[in-house]
């Protein structure tokens, strides 16, 4: 694939990969809590596990076979984090009064001869000491590297607590299992299959927005991929908090319905309340994953350049688990300070005597917080597109490096 970045044809090619590569990671999850959970029931579990052990082999050969087409990027031969071990080592260094060609270490023939102005004290990782020694030091094109990791790690942040909300598997099956989940008279939707909604509202999303909206927002706002990807990820953030809020007043109306029907000791009870109630809350969620995770994933691959698009998913992957922990954290901190006083607290296992709802409202005051946590984040971070994603990055052959500097400059020998 072509490294430029300025490219329609190629934004455009990259934004429905990574829309359809989602879309089908919800398709297969569709597929293990439906098809193989029922195959498992009915079949047994050792065809249960067999079929999946089978389409894994079936990927793995899929993935050999189609390697040959893939683009590889070789590896950085100087890791980014050195940049903060030159940074050190320089700090005594005075900056140059001009941050013009000869002060600073790059790569022959780059366009990039002197780092940004923001985050100004890692500049001194590649400012030149002396040309016979310091070899070591980083580029230019490194250092701006590393400051693009530093520059995402505030929009990074804002993931996590949304990671919480769509973190929130167990609670919805509680709920399902108290309320009524026939639809006819003889099927019964399985509590735990509800999570298909959302599933689904995300993949049907991505094919409206890939084939329909998109193009037609492009249009308007002359971008290839219609909303930008802050703009994406900030509408899921926005969803995610009416899908908090949905949740708990759902959970309001089916707690006054099952203490109007005397079921309040009886955590087993069914209440006479649909449980495709929670429909609209999952569809929501859904949504909101397809806007913020998709954007989250584009937003990193555009701003690191090629060399680093793996760190860009390590990032993804690490705010879901850190908002996995966190979610974990925030319901041991509700249930320990709600217990305060002797009472069942919010969060205990019968949900009738509980106040779920209370703790969908402080998920959603915690979502609200964190959009506008990340409205400050973006106006911080500015412009996409700045962290040099889609460059050379280090990455591939080895580029020759050269030593740009006034050898004979006065100025150089008083800096030393």
């Amino acid at each position: 694939m072509d490294e430029k970045t300025d490219d329609p044809k190629r934004e455009r090619l990259l934004q429905s990969f990574f829309n359809w590569y989602y879309a089908s990671v919800g398709l297969s999850i569709m597929v293990a809590v439906t098809v193989v959970v029922y195959m498992q029931d009915s079949l047994g579990w050792k065809v249960g596990f067999g079929v999946p052990t089978l389409l894994m082999l079936v990927s793995a050969v899929l993935f050999l076979l189609g390697s040959s087409l893939y683009v590889k990027v070789g590896p950085n031969r100087k890791y980014k984090f050195t940049v903060i071990a030159a940074s050190i080592k320089n700090r005594r260094l005075a900056f140059p009064p001009n941050d013009v060609d000869g002060w600073y270490h790059h790569k022959k023939d780059s366009n990039i001869v002197a780092p940004s102005k923001k985050l100004r004290f890692l500049n001194k990782a590649c400012l030149i000491r002396s040309p016979e020694s310091d070899m070591n030091l980083c580029t230019v094109e490194q250092v701006e590297e590393f400051k693009a990791i530093v520059k995402v790690i505030p929009i990074w942040s804002t993931g996590i607590v949304f990671a919480v909300t769509i973190s929130q598997h167990s609670f919805p099956v509680l709920q399902a299992n108290t309320m009524d989940r026939h639809i006819g008279p003889d099927f019964q939707i399985p509590a735990g299959s509800f999570s298909v909604f959302g599933i689904l509202t995300l993949t049907i999303w991505v094919a409206l927005y890939d084939r329909l909206i998109a193009p037609r927002l492009a249009r308007l706002t002359g971008r290839a991929r219609g909303l930008s990807f802050m703009q994406r990820m900030g509408a899921g953030l926005v969803v995610s908090c009416a899908a908090t809020a949905v949740a708990a007043m759902v959970e309001s109306a089916r707690r006054t319905a099952s203490i109007k029907q005397g079921l309040k000791n009886d955590p087993r009870g069914v209440v006479d309340m649909s449980a495709m109630w929670l429909v609209p809350q999952h569809c929501l969620m859904g949504l909101a994953e397809a806007l913020n995770v998709i954007g989250q994933i584009e937003f990193y691959y555009s701003e690191f350049p090629k060399s680093m698009s793996s760190v860009g998913i390590a990032l993804f992957t690490l705010g879901l688990g850190v908002g996995n922990l966190l979610g974990a954290l925030v319901v041991g901190v509700v249930d320990e300070v709600s217990r305060r006083g002797g009472g069942e607290g919010w969060v205990p296992t019968n949900l009738n005597k509980g106040h779920y709802d209370y703790y969908y409202w402080v998920l959603t005051l915690m979502s609200s917080v964190n959009f506008l946590y990340f409205i400050v984040c973006c106006w911080c971070y500015g412009s996409e597109g700045g962290g040099g994603g889609g460059g050379d990055g280090g990455g591939g052959d080895a580029v020759e490096e050269e030593w740009v500097s006034p050898l004979r400059s006065p100025e150089l020998s008083m800096i030393h």
